[in-house]
């Protein structure tokens, strides 16, 4: 008699107790909500556009990531160019887009936090510029020694500076979390290798289109930021002939790629400048 009530009471502490699937959801969902919790609770508005946006660094923690990070960079193209003149020939170019941003700023009672710096990498066969989070713009003699143009040079940085404003390094951070977190997720709920797999995947495909966007809000601000100094924004047409022709991977498709391919950014570009100034650009520009 009381072998058969101790069995019951096993058989109902049994179907109280869940399987492993409904285990492997709740912690799922649990991971959901604490990744969607912690990237929504890190919504801050862009001081410069106004934008609302879900970064994963204060300012002072980009400027502090992007000098850290400076050295190692440069070390990685083999360190700074050595011909000063070129140098001094980038900060001017550099400092008259910001000296134009001052100004715009200044006349929305906005400033700029960043200490930007421009530096000339002395690797001569990656076509390529960047920029770190807080201000650290690079552009490599690969890419510098093949502008024909100030105008280009103008629109190389001024695209970098636009990231370096819209914060993207640091939106790409917070998203990353956030995508990792979901993936975790994913993989947790599957209970395989799979699963996990293939929620990676996933993920990366959707950062790469963050990225994508990315490259298409800073072709918008180089084309500001130039026009306000005094460059012609066609001039940028001209930089995705260069990255086009020289920059290498032609053949891959848009989706598995971080950057639109040139041929489309030239698209937008035209685009944006007769949004912009559908009545003409300002006379006097320079290419």
């Amino acid at each position: 008699m009381s072998y058969g009530y101790g069995q019951e009471q096993q058989q109902r502490q049994h179907k109280r107790r869940p399987s492993g699937l409904s285990l492997r959801l709740l912690i799922a969902v649990g991971i959901v909500l604490f990744s969607l919790v912690s990237y929504w609770a890190k919504t801050e508005e862009n001081p410069i556009t106004g934008e609302k946006q879900r970064v994963g660094l204060t300012e002072d923690q980009e400027i502090q990531l992007g000098l850290s990070a400076a050295p190692e960079m440069a070390a990685q193209h083999g360190g700074l160019y050595h011909d000063s003149e070129a140098q001094r020939y980038v900060d001017q170019v550099g400092g008259k887009l910001l000296n134009s941003l001052h100004q715009q700023l200044a006349k929305k009672s906005k400033s700029l936090g960043y200490p930007f710096e421009f530096h000339l990498l002395a690797d001569p066969r990656t076509v390529n510029a960047f920029a770190l989070p807080g201000g650290q713009i690079f552009i490599t003699y690969a890419l510098y020694n093949k502008l024909e143009t100030e105008g280009q040079l103008a629109g190389v940085l001024g695209h970098e500076i636009g990231h370096v404003i819209h914060r993207h390094g640091a939106e790409r951070i917070a998203s990353q979390r956030l995508w990792s977190g979901l993936a975790g997720a994913a993989g947790v709920a599957g209970g395989d290798v799979n699963s996990a797999r293939m929620a990676q995947m996933v993920a990366q495909f959707t950062m790469m289109s963050y990225g994508r966007q990315d490259e298409l809000e800073s072709d918008r601000w180089g084309v500001l930021l130039m026009t306000d100094a005094g460059y012609d924004p066609h001039a940028m047409l001209g930089v995705m002939d260069v990255l086009e022709k020289y920059a290498g991977g032609g053949g891959q498709p848009e989706m598995l790629s971080t950057h639109p391919q040139p041929k489309n950014r030239k698209a937008y570009i035209e685009a944006i400048i007769e949004e912009l100034f559908p009545n003409g650009l300002p006379p006097g520009l320079r290419q």
